[in-house]
């Protein structure tokens, strides 16, 4: 089974991963696959280089870039456990590229939806170094993960997580929609 987890930046994608990870299943996250592959190219990991690569890795190998990089990944931790989590997808055509990689394999999409207020609040209370620092960072951020096509992938979810609460509350949410993937994985569907 595969576990596609997907939402704006800031909505708390994170946590289901982690607690995937806890409960012992591994996860690729595909914004560290471009973080590599800026690396990779000799570029500082900037805001700017890491979106810079992010769209020439997609005029380069097509909107399914990323996803086309992260299959080996995938295919690798699928030999080792049944269940693997892919962390980032933003559009509908790297959806298909795991579903042609992976024919066999269920594939069930998690999304996550969180007010833009909020979610800009946590951003910038995260701190990472591609966080936006202003609102207007904010949007043109939110506005490129659109373009990308982010919004379908949303809207073809088979579960969707709303995180506008307290953290308890969310977590809680969380604990119990992995554990209902997870008895769905030892049923032998979700």
């Amino acid at each position: 089974m595969i576990v596609i987890v997907t939402g704006m930046p800031g909505s708390g994608k994170s946590r289901i991963v982690k607690e995937f990870e806890k409960r012992g299943f591994p996860s690729v996250s595909l914004g560290d696959i471009v973080r590599e592959e800026t690396l990779k190219r000799g570029l500082e990991l900037t805001k700017e280089n890491v979106a810079k690569v992010s769209i020439r890795l997609r005029q380069e190998l097509g909107q399914n870039a990323v996803a086309k990089l992260a299959v080996e990944k995938v295919r690798a931790l699928l030999e080792e456990s049944p269940l693997v989590v892919i962390d980032g997808v933003r559009s509908l055509d790297e959806v298909g590229t795991f579903r042609g990689a992976f024919p066999e394999e269920e594939i069930i999409i998690v999304a996550v939806h969180t007010p833009p207020k909020l979610r800009f609040e946590r951003l910038k209370a995260r701190g990472r170094h591609d966080d936006p620092q202003n609102w207007e960072d904010f949007e043109e951020r939110d506005w490129k993960e659109l373009r990308f096509g982010i919004g379908g992938v949303i809207a073809m979810a088979d579960h969707m997580l709303i995180n506008d609460g307290s953290k308890e509350e969310y977590e809680e949410k969380v604990a119990t929609l992995v554990g209902e993937i997870i008895r769905g994985l030892n049923r032998g569907g979700a």
